[in-house]
């Protein structure tokens, strides 16, 4: 493959990765703050200060994905935004709320901390909400159908309750005593509606997107593939072996919670790559038709070859110091 035709692919890489490490790094801190009003208000600080070192540079790979689909694909990005438009002020008024009541519920009198616990718990449903509408709208190709938006509607339900489950799952690593125990079940009772509606949107795929069926189950892929899937479903099933028995997390192994459900989203994100590939807004527009021009490119590729590297070291960096069972957040 010539290099003006491997240069799009590279930045649909580096867009997918920054919107997968998105997906992860900022679900678990969404999840937690779906969780925040079943905990008292000790535990709701303990959960806040869990994630307070990590959840605003979380978002940065959300910059870096918009980002890099703008300035490479802005065709795509036109097109998408359009759709999207509504779905991404929600997302944006939910991540802007998020961001004030982490502050204010520590800094403001006592008396309003309630209201801004409630606040950042709205903040998180409206992002993840909006964040599952926007995923199902796209693959579906923005149908403005009944079925389309119903399709979109079950999405918008999925990913919140998949977020809950990272974010128990953090929880679980990051805590200890009853915060710990409840975050064990919290991660039990969210675990099977999440891998129902999981089973039940994957079914419901091929019926608003018919090219899936194609690459899906077609011999010889539907061999070839068949490990997603029942990787997915080793996943779900060691998540439920630890949270059904205490004694595995009180020994250390609370962490498989949270890895063996971040392997489901990044199988899910795989599997719905290889079903669009090669196009980036789906029965639309392919990659190579969106991408700018290769001299363009090739500026633009200078500049994510400095700033992902430093992404990634930073962020690596970041979470080898703030490493540790967490306390609760306090502003001295």
């Amino acid at each position: 493959m010539a290099w003006p035709e491997l240069l799009p692919l590279i930045f649909l890489a580096v867009m997918g990765l920054a919107l997968l490490a998105y997906v992860v790094l900022d679900g678990y801190d969404l999840g937690v703050g779906l969780l925040l009003p079943l905990a008292d208000d000790a535990q709701k600080d303990t959960m806040i200060s869990s994630i307070g070192p990590f959840w605003d540079a979380n978002e940065t790979w959300l910059v870096l994905g918009v980002g890099v689909l703008l300035v490479a694909f802005p065709h795509a990005h036109g097109l998408v935004l359009q759709a999207l438009y509504l779905p991404v002020a929600i997302m944006l008024i939910g991540l802007i709320l998020r961001g004030v009541a982490f502050d204010f519920r520590v800094k403001a009198p006592l008396q309003y901390k309630a209201f801004w616990n409630k606040a950042f718990f709205a903040g998180s449903l409206l992002a993840s909400a909006s964040q599952g509408w926007m995923l199902g709208s796209y693959i579906t190709g923005f149908d403005p159908g009944p079925l389309g938006l119903a399709f979109s509607l079950g999405i918008a339900i999925t990913l919140p309750a998949a977020y809950t489950l990272l974010g128990a799952g953090w929880l679980i690593m990051k805590t200890e005593g009853e915060l710990q125990v409840r975050s064990v079940f919290w991660a039990r009772r969210v675990l099977w509606p999440m891998g129902a509606a999981l089973v039940g949107i994957s079914a419901a795929t091929p019926l608003v997107n018919p090219a899936v069926v194609t690459k899906w189950f077609s011999f010889p892929m539907v061999f070839a593939l068949l490990p997603v899937p029942l990787m997915c479903a080793v996943a779900f099933f060691a998540v439920r072996w630890v949270v059904t028995r205490p004694e595995v997390v009180k020994a250390g192994y609370g962490w498989v919670v949270f890895a063996a459900t971040v392997l489901i989203f990044v199988l899910a994100f795989f599997g719905l790559s290889y079903s669009i590939y090669p196009d980036i807004v789906i029965g639309r527009m392919t990659v190579w038709q969106a991408a700018i021009g290769t001299a363009s490119l090739n500026v633009i590729f200078v500049g994510v070859a400095i700033t992902l590297p430093v992404i990634i070291l930073y962020t690596a960096f970041m979470y080898k110091v703030f490493w540790g069972k967490a306390k609760a957040l306090s502003y001295q």
